[in-house]
């Protein structure tokens, strides 16, 4: 562990160095006043986001790579903003759009990642030589891949465990074949005003007031919308700095690159 810090030490700059052990504190902080109320569940997840903290210190040590200090910093906001603010402090009910922010910085961040693997390949190889378009186009297809990725794990979440990662959206007009006789025709059923939830004994569980209940496909689709946005972000930006070629000033700001 100490190796680990005097890593970010050595090689980080000032306010990347600034930024991790400022946010170090608040997790330890959050995680101690956890323990005081006795919520295990949010205290392991303060564990989970320390872990999360040292991470890119570990993947610059034991794959070589130099991650850029705007990189670093949005990684460590990132960790700190969907752990500790989103979860723990329930960040993602207060703020309507806090979801919505995270998703578009993932896609905007994987897609960086993924440029900085094929920029790699690209940069080393004798033989081949990428156009922008398509280290482009391979960054964006990176960043959706794990977005779909990260959607597949929210619905497993749900799905096993019984959690709600996708959250749920009341809607008031839903279209089905199922309200068809001959289950093939579109019937749309407009102005929903509350939905009656009954357990097999037909018994009345719960009454979902002014509509119905959408489990999960509207958040799961805005999801991949903002990241789809993020990643266009990235690489559109991405696509003309490599196109003038005499500065690259965004890519050199943004893309982790191979430790000298």
């Amino acid at each position: 562990m100490t190796n680990i810090f005097k890593k970010i030490s050595k090689e980080n700059n000032k306010s990347s160095i600034i930024v991790y052990f400022t946010l170090r504190a608040l997790v330890i902080l959050c995680m101690i006043l956890q323990f005081i109320r006795g919520d295990l569940n949010n205290a392991l997840l303060c564990l989970l986001a320390l872990i999360l903290l040292i991470a890119p210190a570990i993947i610059q040590k034991r794959y070589k790579i130099k991650l850029t200090n705007f990189f670093e910093i949005a990684i460590y906001l990132f960790i700190f903003s969907a752990e500790i603010l989103g979860e723990i402090n329930n960040f993602y009910h207060i703020i309507p759009f806090w979801d919505t922010l995270l998703h578009t910085l993932n896609g905007f961040l994987s897609a960086a990642v993924g440029f900085s693997m094929i920029e790699l390949l690209n940069k080393n190889s004798i033989n081949i030589n990428l156009s922008p378009f398509y280290m482009c186009l391979v960054a964006f297809c990176f960043s959706m891949t794990i977005g779909v990725l990260w959607e597949f794990f929210e619905y497993g979440a749900d799905r096993f465990l019984n959690f709600d990662m996708q959250k749920d959206e009341i809607v008031t007009q839903i279209t089905s074949t199922n309200f068809a006789e001959n289950k093939k025709d579109y019937v749309t059923k407009k102005d929903i005003a509350k939905t009656v939830l009954y357990d097999k004994n037909n018994q009345e569980i719960y009454t979902i007031d002014e509509g119905y209940l959408d489990i999960g496909i509207h958040d799961t689709m805005g999801d991949l919308f903002v990241n789809f946005l993020g990643a266009i972000v990235f690489c559109i930006l991405g696509y003309f700095d490599l196109k003038d070629k005499s500065t690259k000033e965004f890519l050199q700001k943004v893309i982790p690159r191979k430790a000298r």
